[in-house]
């Protein structure tokens, strides 16, 4: 069995584990067919018994869906998971319209959860983005008062700016920050992460292989239903560009005998204790691949490598995570 190690989550935070399992694949995204249940929930079971216990939803995913199916994969084995969600975002036919992060609401969606889930409490809370639709305070002060009453047990946000994280955390210790980050978008690195390291606030890293342009396997140009070709760095002249620095990654990974993958998520934990990097996955067969990857390590000049053919900017064209 290949367990993982904890990390403290933030300063002084709750005993995390250092990969986290997302669940969003467990539930159908964009109009894609539904997964298998009992895999996804034999998934989880796997994650658990090797000691990932940070699992990763949104109460949007699948609309519902997903809760219901952590509540299915937790309900004998409570004390071993640590439940992540996002809240906020709205769809309507499989399809993003907008955001609701008035207080009433916030209030209305933490008690659906907690039934699909089938728990007590949430172990962290968080709006999936800030919109300026309603004023940061009352945002954090509903999750503030969640956690007073009990329903919440810690506060995370979700793809904002440092001054929002400041805001926040000022108005109630923020706990974590989830955030898209890989050696494709390093955007954060300029002001994000540090605010964050500075006020001891933990990093939950997703998108780790910059929606598969650092998995090894994209050839150009992209099949016409791909859905990356909604962003720019998946088309034309840019992919092509792009994927000719991910072929110094392939070499690296493929000289240490792991996957680029594998790699793509070791650099992200390589970035510090601090950071966990958060692994979608809604099948057994990747578990093992996933908890091997946090094993790897790079050599100073392997680093160097890396770090200069993927300098901040040098991937050409943007994705939703661009700032």
């Amino acid at each position: 069995m290949n367990t993982i190690n904890r990390i403290s989550l933030g300063n002084n935070g709750p005993q995390v584990s250092k990969l986290g399992l997302g669940c969003m694949r467990m539930s159908s995204i964009w109009g894609s067919t539904w997964p298998d249940e009992t895999e996804s929930i034999a998934t989880i079971h796997a994650a658990l018994d090797n000691g990932i216990n940070f699992l990763n939803t949104g109460d949007f995913y699948g609309a519902g869906h997903n809760e219901m199916l952590i509540g299915k994969a937790v309900k004998d084995r409570r004390d071993k998971a640590f439940i992540s969600v996002k809240f906020g975002a709205i769809f309507y036919n499989g399809a993003w319209i907008g955001m609701d992060l008035r207080p009433t609401s916030i209030k209305n969606f933490v008690s659906y959860s907690l039934v699909r889930l089938g728990v007590d409490y949430i172990d962290l809370y968080q709006p999936s983005r800030m919109d300026n639709s309603v004023p940061l305070e009352d945002i954090i002060g509903t999750v503030a008062d969640l956690i007073k009453e009990g329903k919440v047990r810690h506060l995370g946000v979700s793809e904002v700016t440092p001054d929002q994280l400041r805001k926040a955390h000022n108005i109630h210790p923020v706990t974590a920050l989830e955030i898209g980050y890989s050696l494709a978008d390093r955007q954060i690195e300029a002001d994000l992460l540090p605010t964050a390291k500075e006020l001891g606030i933990g990093v939950v890293a997703f998108a780790n292989t910059a929606e598969g342009l650092l998995s090894g396997n994209m050839t150009a140009p992209l099949p016409a239903d791909s859905y990356q070709l909604h962003f720019s760095r998946f088309q034309g002249e840019n992919l092509v560009k792009n994927l000719e620095k991910v072929e110094v990654l392939k070499e690296i990974a493929s000289a240490k005998g792991v996957t680029p993958t594998q790699a793509a998520i070791a650099w992200v934990n390589a970035q510090g204790d601090h950071i966990m990097p958060l692994v979608s996955m809604a099948r057994r067969s990747r578990l093992q691949e996933n908890l091997a990857a946090m094993q790897i390590s790079f050599t100073p000049a392997e680093l160097e490598t890396l770090d200069k053919t993927f300098a901040p900017g040098s991937i050409l064209g943007g994705t939703y995570l661009a700032r």
